[in-house]
Parts: C-alpha cells; sequence; structure tokens
C-alpha cells in the first residue's frame, strides 16, 4: 500500500511528478499572504514546543477544534499547552480530506521527521519529538523561512502599525529575504464589532484626521496605503 505521506504524495502521474520534483521544487515561495509576525522575524525567534509554533495564532487549527465541539476551554482559554495541542490532536483525525489534515502531517514531516498519523494516542509522541526538535535544532523563525526557501514574505498588518519591525528586517544585512507589510483594514470595515468607534478614533489619532464620514475614513486609510507604500 502506498504510504500516506511519501516523496510522491498528491502526485498521481509521471508529468506530475517530472514538474514537481524537477521543476516546481526548486523555485522559491513568494508568500503573498503570511501572519507570521514580523518582530519575531527580526528577533529570530525560536519556539519552546508546538502549541507555540502551531496552535497560539492558528484561527484555521481553532476552527478544527471548534467544528468537533472543543470547549473555547482547550481553545484560546487557559488550559495548559500540553492539554490543548492534545486536544487539537484528537479532532484532527476528523478533518481527513481536508487541506488542514495535509498541511499538519506536510510539517510534522519536513520539519520534525515525523512519518506517521498524528491523532489522540500519538500526541505524546509527537509532543516530546518536535520539543527536542525546536529547543536543540535549528528551527528559529528565520532557520524555517530558509530552509523554506522562501524569497518574499508579505506579512498581514493593520492600517495602524507603526511598521517599526519591517523597517529593521529592510536594515538587516543579515537576511536575503524580503519582508513587506500587507495593508489589510478589517477592523476599519468591521463596523458590527464592539471595539469599532475605539478604533476609528486611534486611526483618527494616527493619521490626524477627524473621521466623521465615509469619506474622511477612506480619507485616513488612504493616508495608511502611502504610508504602507513608503
Amino acid at each position: 500500500m502506498k504510504p500516506f505521506m511519501d516523496n510522491d504524495f498528491l502526485l498521481n502521474t509521471e508529468t506530475a511528478k517530472e514538474l514537481y520534483h524537477n521543476v516546481a521544487k526548486k523555485l522559491p515561495i513568494i508568500d503573498y499572504h503570511c501572519h507570521v509576525s514580523p518582530k519575531e522575524i527580526f528577533e529570530d525567534k525560536k519556539f519552546n514546543n508546538i502549541f507555540e509554533i502551531w496552535l497560539s495564532g492558528d484561527h484555521y487549527k481553532w476552527r478544527i477544534m471548534r467544528s468537533n465541539g472543543v470547549s473555547e476551554h482547550y481553545i484560546t482559554g487557559d488550559a495548559d499547552q500540553r492539554e490543548k495541542f492534545q486536544k487539537f490532536a484528537e479532532a484532527l483525525p476528523k478533518a481527513i480530506g481536508n487541506p488542514m489534515y495535509h498541511w499538519c502531517h506536510l510539517e510534522l514531516k519536513n520539519y520534525f521527521g515525523f512519518d506517521g498519523v498524528l491523532n489522540g494516542d500519538t500526541a505524546e509522541e509527537v509532543w516530546n519529538l518536535a520539543k527536542d526538535k525546536l529547543q536543540n535544532s535549528s528551527l528559529s523563525v528565520r532557520d524555517i523561512i530558509k530552509r523554506s526557501n522562501v524569497a518574499f514574505i508579505g506579512t498581514t498588518d493593520d492600517p495602524i502599525d507603526t511598521l517599526e519591525w519591517h523597517k529593521k528586517i529592510a536594515e538587516d544585512d543579515t537576511f536575503d529575504t524580503i519582508v513587506a507589510p500587507t495593508f489589510r483594514p478589517d477592523k476599519a470595515l468591521n463596523i458590527e464589532k464592539s471595539g469599532w468607534i475605539d478604533y476609528i478614533a486611534t486611526l483618527s489619532n494616527v493619521t490626524n484626521v477627524k473621521i466623521e464620514s465615509l469619506a474622511s475614513l477612506k480619507q485616513a486609510l488612504k493616508m495608511r496605503i502611502d504610508y504602507f507604500d513608503s
């Protein structure tokens, strides 16, 4: 029986294998939408365990857990990190057929050398393996980026962000990957959410524009787009 996650995963024809292994695999990654923190890139953060690198802020993984009835206590609540990872591992098998299932196992194979299947029974093994790799191997943020052959990263940034970490990265000659800000104005548009008025007040202070109409809101956002562009 063909292994689930071998080197020809999803490559079902000889043409597919030729195109991937001899062409696509060697190409650099241009990542237009990334949630890695520019601060963590600049500081070259090292992670203590797989929770920190996988579950601390990944809303796609949270969605898998919520969809399968996991209590919020184990998602964004105050359960300990090992417990949260256990609950994710128990929920993941229910996502077979979802890209998340593939992504997780590709990451476990390529970065942690785990060829098995993550579930509730293997969670302890994976936790310990990942902890050892993260603490004792070259798996810092920059190392992972370089190892993945990423040439460009577009981070996800709020209009009021100072972009200070992007400036520091741009001035760092030791790091070759381009890290550029990406304008994501969700908070300015989510008028139905409880913190919207406070957010608009902050945007007004940052731009020195009195926001009292759609036109003035657009003016303020345009100013921040120009700032991002600069």
